[in-house]
């Protein structure tokens, strides 16, 4: 009986999902949202979903790990914010075909499908092609892939670092430049 009254919020869930990750691979969108957990809770009316447990949603290239991951919606059914919270919730997907997996962790994570914006509190740790970025918050843009690292200001930090670790591989140059 209750999977006839959450029916409608998993469709319109998983629509607005695929509408979301349009800033992923072009075929993430396209692809069924898979979520496990231990327990999960789903208010319709307020549009939150909750759950526990080892939570694992993926998407195509999309993964989001936690303890708990709670999914708001906006009004129109879109997909709002995820909110991953573990030690440490995990994320990763393939921005482009020709370009490997961004992997982040932070102990929350915060995923804004409206403006593709990660927010990583505490613990907060992004690779992307091989650079790292380490610190208390860190703010990745998906679609720029720029990371704005900081202290975590009003936030409660279990693992204070009062300065940010960067690490920035050098650039590949092609086989003729490097004869020079």
């Amino acid at each position: 009986m209750r999977l006839v009254k959450t029916l409608p919020f998993l469709l319109s869930l998983s629509a607005a999902l695929g509408s979301a990750s349009a800033w992923a691979l072009p075929t993430d969108r396209d692809q069924p949202i898979h979520i496990q957990s231990d327990d999960a809770q789903i208010d319709d009316k307020q549009g939150v979903a909750t759950y526990k447990g080892n939570v694992i949603i993926t998407q195509g290239t999309l993964k989001i790990t936690g303890n708990t991951v709670t999914i708001t919606r906006a009004p129109n059914g879109d997909v709002d914010v995820f909110t991953a919270v573990g030690n440490l919730a995990y994320y990763e997907q393939k921005p482009q075909v020709d370009k490997p997996i961004v992997q982040a962790w932070g102990v929350t994570i915060q995923y804004f499908a409206p403006q593709n914006r990660i927010v990583l509190i505490d613990k907060a740790k992004v690779i992307n092609d091989g650079n790292t970025s380490e610190g208390e918050k860190i703010v990745y843009d998906t679609v720029k892939q720029v990371v704005n690292a900081g202290r975590g200001n009003g936030s409660k930090i279990t693992a204070p670092r009062p300065r940010i670790d960067m690490v920035i591989q050098p650039k590949n140059k092609p086989a003729d430049q490097k004869a020079n």
